[in-house]
């Protein structure tokens, strides 16, 4: 999401007199003071990440995401995306709560849904988009109007590098970013400025011989250090994924619904993970902890208000009934679970049908009785 919030100008007289050494400290502080657990700066040389997207994307392990291919250098070339950006701020917001079930409780549950917990309260795109006003705020009472573009997430911008190369941590075999305080559950945002501001030094990397994503990943979905085919990931085929999930997947998919977590749950670095202090991020409607078929029965319309300002909406009603009856597929053949599924076969459209009967399906392999 890219919120335009000025537009790049030349330095102003008033900025050749700044302090940028003591600028840099406040914006810091600053960061913290609007939310934010970090922020660093990066310079804009992103030559290294940019070789490694368009080696990516030459394997085709981008699947169906056309838009990584779209802008071009822009994506990996700051200066060209924005003109006049000289700087990048990069800033991190923890998410996850400690006090939750853990995740990886919930997918050995098989009658419970397994959410990635980024996605459990509110979008993060406002929360973050909201921090970053206060700080650019904050940073225009001290010195003035300067040239500046806010991002989070979803705009050409290749913020694990950029994060990385502000100390803000490195990224790990799986390809997220982790910090050695706070473990890999947290979001990044992004300021391009014209302020001349001195880099921090780049992240060590810290993963050594450990291969504990590689080897963790239910549908193998890292096939090498640093590279994911997102065609394997159930991240990808739950919530970029539109169409049918390849049936050699489903299985491996167990109880996970929207995204998956597991990289992260087996990574040792997550043991400094911090709670969040951030309220926005609570869990909505028991999202953390529901039964498949609860979620299952949801209509149309209570998916769209049990989701609003949730990142969950994006994906659509489809998708949700989609992922939710290869949930099932995975779960026990009790009768409530069957009869809703065969409630719905008949009045689902034909994408979401066809996992239903699958599920139905798979199902009937654990039980004497064949389904109907």
């Amino acid at each position: 999401m890219v919120i335009h919030l000025a537009t790049i100008l030349p330095v102003n007289q008033q900025q050749e007199h700044i302090d940028y050494q003591q600028l840099k400290a406040n914006i810091k502080a600053w960061a913290k003071e609007s939310g934010f657990q970090q922020a660093g700066i990066s310079d804009v040389n992103l030559k290294q990440a940019g070789e490694h997207l368009k080696n990516w994307l030459k394997k085709q392990h981008h699947a169906d995401m056309e838009y990584m291919h779209k802008h071009g250098e822009k994506r990996y070339q700051p200066e060209a995306l924005v003109p006049g950006t000289l700087s990048v701020i990069s800033v991190r917001l923890d998410y996850m709560q400690t006090s939750l079930t853990p995740y990886e409780e919930l997918t050995k549950q098989v009658s419970k849904a397994a959410i990635s917990r980024y996605a459990l309260g509110r979008d993060y795109h406002k929360v973050i988009r909201n921090k970053l006003k206060k700080l650019v705020a904050k940073i225009s009472a001290e010195i003035g109007p300067f040239g500046h573009r806010v991002f989070t997430d979803s705009a050409p911008v290749m913020e694990k590098a950029i994060a990385e190369k502000a100390g803000l941590g490195w990224i790990g075999k799986h390809s997220n970013l982790i910090n050695s305080k706070a473990g890999s559950y947290f979001f990044l945002g992004e300021i391009y400025t014209d302020l001349p501001l001195e880099p921090d030094r780049k992240q060590s990397f810290h993963c050594g011989s450990c291969t504990q994503c590689i080897q963790d990943c239910p549908t193998d979905a890292i096939i090498a250090p640093f590279q994911v085919d997102a065609s394997r990931c159930i991240s990808y085929l739950t919530i970029e994924n539109h169409g049918p999930i390849p049936e050699e997947f489903r299985k491996a998919m167990g109880n996970r619904i929207y995204g998956c977590d597991d990289c992260q749950v087996v990574c040792p670095w997550n043991k400094f993970t911090q709670n969040t202090a951030e309220p926005d991020f609570a869990p909505r409607h028991h999202l953390d902890d529901s039964e498949l078929l609860e979620l299952f029965l949801w209509d149309e319309e209570t998916f769209l208000q049990n989701t609003a300002g949730s990142p969950i909406r994006r994906i659509g009603y489809q998708s949700w009934q989609r992922n939710l009856a290869v949930g099932m597929g995975n779960s026990k053949p009790h009768a409530n679970i069957i009869e809703a599924l065969k409630q719905k076969v008949n009045s689902a459209s034909p994408m979401v049908k066809e996992h239903i009967e699958w599920a139905l399906t798979e199902l009937s392999k654990q039980t004497s009785t064949p389904i109907a």
